[in-house]
């Protein structure tokens, strides 16, 4: 499919008075005017008509972000544009904090321990039974940190040589995804603290979350292996969903059960609760 008519069909179905155009009298079809989306885009009409009718076949990435711009398009509306012009979609806007619908849902998964991860690896909106599982550590805001910087976590991950691993192949992963403003002094950051997340970086490792299992030694609980599921967050900056499960009817099930026990016990003492 070219890009002429996905634009047309933009154009089509869009009201005017969504993009606050003035009024310009009785129009025969609906939608929007050849001439109007050229201004919004600020490109010349002649140049318009030729994208639409597929004899201008190659704009730059320029004139496709004008496009959208100009459309108000976002989400899947905006990466479709530019798939179709042959370009990747630019990275969205990192956002600044979940939507409340999604941290209500990760609370209501009793028996996972589920969270956010950002393309930095900043842990947000873990449900309770992911703030007991990394209570153990003091780091929990942030799983580089949390690997790397903090003392407890070579005891706290049974395989921490593993992790330290999949954690920078990770970040080196999210590189392209998340803004350079963002990422960049975040590497520094880590790199100026720990001599082996430098070493490990220059080794330019890439491998996005997905699923593995990955083993925990818990002092409440003792050993646990647990697999995680890895979904991405719609329209953000690699944001992904991490969900932390059991092998039912296994040693790790039980573990996690009990925990989840005694994170329900303490919460109804009125201890662990965010304040």
């Amino acid at each position: 499919m070219s890009i002429g008519p996905y634009l047309r069909s933009l154009r089509g179905r869009i009201p005017p008075e969504s993009l606050s155009l003035p009024h310009a009298g009785v129009r025969r079809v609906p939608g929007l005017r050849r001439e109007e989306v050229a201004v919004l885009a600020g490109v010349s009409v002649d140049y318009y008509t030729r994208l639409e009718q597929g004899r201008e076949k190659n704009p730059s990435a320029q004139i496709v972000e004008a496009l959208c711009r100009g459309l108000d398009l976002t989400g899947d509306e905006r990466d479709h544009l530019f798939r179709l012009a042959g370009y990747q979609p630019p990275n969205p806007v990192v956002p600044n904090a979940v939507r409340p619908e999604l941290t209500r849902l990760l609370e209501q998964w009793s028996d996972q321990a589920a969270f956010v991860l950002t393309g930095t690896l900043d842990i947000v909106a873990p449900n309770a039974l992911a703030r007991a599982l990394f209570a153990d550590v003091t780091h929990q805001d942030n799983l580089a940190r949390m690997v790397f910087l903090d003392p407890a976590a070579r005891a706290f991950y049974v395989d921490w040589e593993r992790a330290a691993e999949s954690v920078v192949a990770t970040l080196r992963h999210n590189t392209t995804r998340t803004p350079a403003a963002v990422m960049d002094p975040f590497v520094r950051e880590l790199s100026e603290s720990s001599a082996e997340f430098a070493r490990l970086w220059h080794e330019q490792r890439v491998r996005g979350k997905t699923h593995a299992v990955k083993r925990f030694r818990h002092r409440q609980v003792g050993d646990l292996s647990l697999e995680y599921q890895a979904f991405d967050v719609p329209e953000t900056a690699g944001w992904q969903i991490i969900i932390y499960a059991a092998e039912p009817g296994t040693a790790s099930a039980e573990a996690l059960a009990l925990l989840g026990t005694f994170t329900h016990l303490l919460h109804n003492a009125g201890f662990g609760r965010q304040k």
